[in-house]
C-alpha cells in the first residue's frame, strides 16, 4: 500500500507541479503545516514562506500568499508565486528584499500587512544565506 497522495501547485500562469508526493510541508497562518496521506480534509491560507515537497527527493518552493485544500487525498495549492529555490537568483532576492523592506517601513502599512511582509522578508533571507 502506498502512502503518496497527489500534489498540485498551480498558478494564474502555469501548474508548477504535478505529481505525487509523501509528505508535503506548508507555511499556513496556523504555523507550519505537515500533510501526510489521509490528512483530514482542510481550507487554509499560505503566508510567505516555503512549501516542501518530499518524495524520492525533495523540492522546495518560495511562496507569497495562496490557498490550500486538501481532501480524498489530493493537496491542491493555488498560488499567485511559487518558484522552485533551484531558480532564484541573488539579485532578484535582493530586490524582493529591498521592495519588502520599504512596504515594512510605510506607516500606512496595516498590521496584516507587517505581518505578511515581515515573513516575506525573513523567507527571503532565509534563501540568500
Amino acid at each position: 500500500m502506498s502512502d503518496k497522495f497527489t500534489v498540485e501547485i498551480i498558478t494564474p500562469d502555469k501548474s508548477i507541479l504535478n505529481s505525487e508526493a509523501s509528505e508535503v510541508i506548508i507555511p499556513s497562518y496556523e504555523g507550519q503545516m505537515g500533510i501526510l496521506k489521509d490528512h483530514i480534509p482542510l481550507i487554509t491560507f499560505l503566508r510567505p514562506g516555503f512549501i516542501l515537497v518530499k518524495s524520492q527527493n525533495e523540492k522546495k518552493y518560495y511562496v507569497e500568499e495562496g490557498t490550500v485544500e486538501f481532501s480524498d487525498n489530493k493537496l491542491l495549492i493555488l498560488t499567485s508565486t511559487a518558484k522552485d529555490l533551484l531558480n532564484f537568483d541573488k539579485n532578484s532576492i535582493d530586490q524582493l528584499i529591498q521592495v519588502a523592506e520599504k512596504k515594512l517601513e510605510d506607516m500606512n502599512s496595516t498590521d496584516k500587512e507587517r505581518y505578511v511582509t515581515s515573513y516575506k522578508i525573513n523567507s527571503l533571507k532565509e534563501i540568500n544565506q
